[in-house]
């Protein structure tokens, strides 16, 4: 028994790995890929991603948001849940990582379940809603600019219906949340979702220490 989570180790994470994510060439080759961009600490863990997969299909997802694509790993671990007629709309703003995302989603069987709006995602989340589309959305996780994550958070939740699920990825920010002398945009950006969506009564929540932080939210 313990009473906080378990210290994870090198020797612990690999045996986590061994014994929860199925080998997959392809995803390991796109893990490799972006593991070469400068920006590749944007990617979500192989944990995490397998954390979602095991949401969408729990939550029987055929209708999903996502909100910051980067190369398309987060989005396959919701698309392959996903029934052969389900429909992701991802939100992303860079053809040249999304480009990397779109040749993984082929490989993997998944690019027709995946609607990719190049655009900034607070016009994309407000077209949906003005499309009729609220309360139609079964799951979404937001993994984007921080300073925009209330807006998004309030976006998102008016497209899911009851019982949906939304995933707020890097809560705690590598500790920096908890640092009273951190103030950057980013680190406020998070501070004030994780505050809006703990008093927040149209949901339930459970913050994870998963990868850089992940909060589970379901709308009430």
């Amino acid at each position: 028994m313990s009473s906080r989570s378990i210290q994870i180790t090198d020797e612990i994470y690999e045996y986590l790995l061994q014994h929860s994510i199925p080998k997959n060439a392809h995803l390991d080759a796109l893990r490799e890929e972006t593991a070469s961009l400068e920006w590749a600490r944007m990617q979500i863990s192989p944990e995490q991603g397998r954390l979602m997969t095991f949401l969408a299909e729990m939550n029987a997802t055929k209708k999903a948001i996502e909100v910051g694509v980067f190369t398309g790993y987060s989005s396959i671990c919701v698309a392959q849940a996903m029934p052969d007629d389900g429909r992701l709309v991802a939100c992303d703003v860079s053809d040249q990582w999304t480009s990397i995302a779109r040749k993984y989603w082929k490989l993997m069987e998944v690019e027709h379940k995946i609607d990719l709006r190049l655009a900034p995602a607070l016009e994309t989340l407000q077209g949906l809603l003005d499309n009729g589309e609220a309360e139609s959305f079964d799951f979404s996780f937001i993994d984007a600019d921080k300073e925009n994550y209330c807006r998004y958070y309030e976006l998102c939740l008016q497209l899911l219906r009851p019982g949906g699920l939304m995933l707020l990825d890097n809560v705690l920010w590598s500790g920096r949340v908890a640092d009273p002398n951190e103030k950057d945009v980013d680190t406020e950006g998070i501070r004030a979702v994780n505050r809006k969506a703990y008093n927040d009564p149209r949901v339930s929540l459970c913050m994870l220490p998963v990868g850089d932080g992940l909060t589970l939210i379901r709308k009430r």
